[in-house]
């Protein structure tokens, strides 16, 4: 029986990064299932307010949503086979660092991609990950070398 591979795509949803490692891992049918946060910015900030009711407080509104989509991470890294993070160039992925650190506290193996630009302010959540990455090709190579050793 081969092991179908849960891996859990953490991070920045601007980009396309999260489509390209999916079709890479297509391409050289890699025995994977792709999970991920709600990538719809929206419905992620406002699920507590739709499902709850409104909040007068910004804090309040936030925390409902934030929560509610902790459900969600949670589950889905603590039963992932390996973690991948993504920080983008443009904003701050304060729950992408959450997300490298509840993984890495689980003892999930962890992959961080970011470009150079950001070396030094995620040295820490670089030294928790076993792969440190900058594109969505060397993710693809390192799932095919883990999974099929090629």
């Amino acid at each position: 029986m081969n092991k179908i591979w849960s891996i859990y795509l953490s991070g920045e949803i601007h980009s396309d990064w999260r489509e390209q490692i999916i079709d890479g891992a297509a391409e050289k049918n890699l025995p994977v299932e792709f999970y991920s946060p709600n990538t719809n910015h929206e419905a992620s900030d406002n699920c507590g307010e739709i499902i709850l009711g409104a909040e007068e407080s910004k804090f309040w509104h936030d925390n409902k949503s934030a929560k509610i989509n902790a459900i969600r991470t949670r589950t889905l890294i603590s039963e992932a086979d390996i973690v991948v993070v993504r920080f983008g160039e443009k904003y701050k992925q304060w729950n992408a660092a959450f997300d490298a650190g509840y993984a890495s506290a689980l003892d999930i193996p962890l992959i961080i991609m970011h470009q150079d630009e950001h070396q030094h302010p995620l040295k820490e959540v670089d030294a928790a990950a076993l792969a440190v990455t900058k594109t969505p090709q060397e993710i693809v190579e390192i799932l095919a070398y883990v999974i099929e050793g090629s």
